[in-house]
């Protein structure tokens, strides 16, 4: 069965259970190098987020691309390309933030251009 959600970050009654692996295209260049605008990543919700996994994260009042880091007994969510006015690194409370990990990256367009997560 294909998830079929509007948003796939949540699940509810329309087909998605919730743990069933979704693609999210990049979008901003808060990423870059390793996650280009208009890349598609695939995320996958039961992942294991551990230190320097790529997420999609709850931050704020939205969704991030970011990758784990740990620094003593703390989670952080970095970002690889920060703007002017952020820092590279956000404290993360617990990872009940974390909605999965991703496991790919897909190029539009240039299929030997993708790269796997695992």
């Amino acid at each position: 069965m294909s998830c079929t959600c509007q948003d796939p970050t949540t699940a509810d009654d329309d087909g998605c259970d919730g743990t069933e692996v979704f693609a999210l295209r990049v979008l901003g260049e808060d990423m870059r190098p390793e996650f280009e605008p208009g890349d598609i990543v695939i995320i996958e919700p039961g992942g294991a987020a551990a230190d320097g996994r790529f997420v999609l994260a709850r931050h704020g009042d939205g969704w991030v691309l970011r990758q784990l880091v740990r620094h003593e007994q703390a989670w952080w969510l970095r970002t690889l390309n920060p703007g002017p006015t952020e820092g590279p690194e956000q404290a993360l409370p617990d990872l009940q933030a974390v909605r999965g990990v991703v496991i790919q990256k897909a190029v539009p367009g240039r299929r030997r251009a993708s790269k796997f997560y695992i």
